[in-house]
């Protein structure tokens, strides 16, 4: 700041204060400070700027996947949100664990986040504790729960397998399969299916959990899990529509026509999801206004806004027929 100073004839005290807040000094001044700025290629220190101001303008966002597109869609509306207010995002992949997901919390908050994004409803004791005494806004997404951390924005995830089930029900289908991620939200989707689909004595569900990430391949091997435990027509509810996916490419490898010989219903509504060959019965979520509403969320808080009416916002879903069913 000195050598800027220099440059553009005036003190560091001006130059500080230039940055800091720019309507204390003059159009002009500010001028030939940015062209100080420019020529000597100075990058103002955020992290003395956010001792001195209580505020980073950093938002952390953690989020399972960075490859998954159900959360790059979520995360790029919320990005946008977020830089339209001046402020910027810190993105870590958490993977599904609650460990891997502590450290990552340690470690953001080490950065002294303005606010923290996150995925799920589910923490490690830990994890809560430093979010509660770190004193910063905190959004959890993709679930809702009555006792969030801060602000959650989701749905019910137990409500959208429930759907599922009862569609399946209506459709005459007596006996399903369900192919299963690991992951605590889809093992809750397909336990309200499966719940629901089985009530009638008459029905039988046949389960395939992959234990591993929603994947063509994992769909794939989900698909002859069922047909090796006897899987004979009926339905098939997947955890996502990628698994869905690979469900009808085993199934073409195999001479099997969906919907005569097996139906498929898929979650998320993924942009593919229309286009399969048959388009994909899927439950859609608005990611896109998910990342919305959660950013509206935090630039509110931060903005000094009044506690909300609600910490809870609940997005919904809704099950889009198609042929594959």
């Amino acid at each position: 700041m000195e050598t800027v100073g220099k440059l553009a004839g005036v003190s560091q005290v001006t130059v500080s204060r230039a940055l800091s807040d720019p309507s204390k000094v003059s159009p002009k001044t500010m001028a030939k400070i940015q062209d100080a700025i420019k020529a000597t290629g100075f990058v103002p220190n955020a992290l003395a700027g956010a001792l001195a101001s209580s505020k980073s303008r950093l938002i952390s966002a953690l989020v399972p996947s960075i490859t998954n597109i159900v959360y790059v869609s979520m995360i790029k509306a919320f990005s946008e949100e977020m830089r339209a207010h001046g402020y910027q995002i810190l993105l870590s992949e958490t993977g599904f664990g609650l460990e891997e997901e502590q450290k990552a919390i340690e470690t953001h908050l080490s950065r002294r986040p303005d606010a923290v994004l996150l995925t799920g409803i589910h923490h490690s004791p830990q994890a809560r504790h430093m979010l509660l005494g770190a004193g910063i806004p905190v959004v959890e997404l993709w679930d809702i729960t009555d006792s969030p951390v801060d602000t959650c924005v989701g749905f019910s995830h137990t409500d959208a397998g429930r759907l599922a089930g009862n569609f399946a029900r209506d459709k005459g289908y007596t006996v399903a399969g369900t192919v299963t991620a690991s992951d605590e939200r889809a093992i809750r989707r397909k336990d309200a299916f499966i719940s629901t689909f089985d009530a009638p004595a008459e029905t039988r569900v046949i389960i395939a959990d992959v234990g591993g990430p929603a994947s063509i391949e994992n769909g794939r091997a989900g698909l002859r899990s069922l047909l090796e435990q006897g899987l004979d027509g009926g339905v098939v509810f997947c955890s996502s529509d990628a698994l869905a996916q690979g469900i009808i490419i085993e199934a073409n490898a195999r001479g099997l026509r969906i919907p005569e010989d097996l139906a498929l219903i898929g979650f998320g509504d993924q942009e593919f999801a229309a286009h399969l060959e048959p388009a994909l019965t899927t439950i859609k979520v608005d990611r896109e206004r998910m990342g919305r509403e959660a950013a509206q969320a935090l630039v509110a808080r931060l903005d000094g806004a009044a506690e909300p009416a609600s910490h809870l916002i609940d997005i919904g879903f809704e099950l889009i027929e198609r042929a594959s069913t």
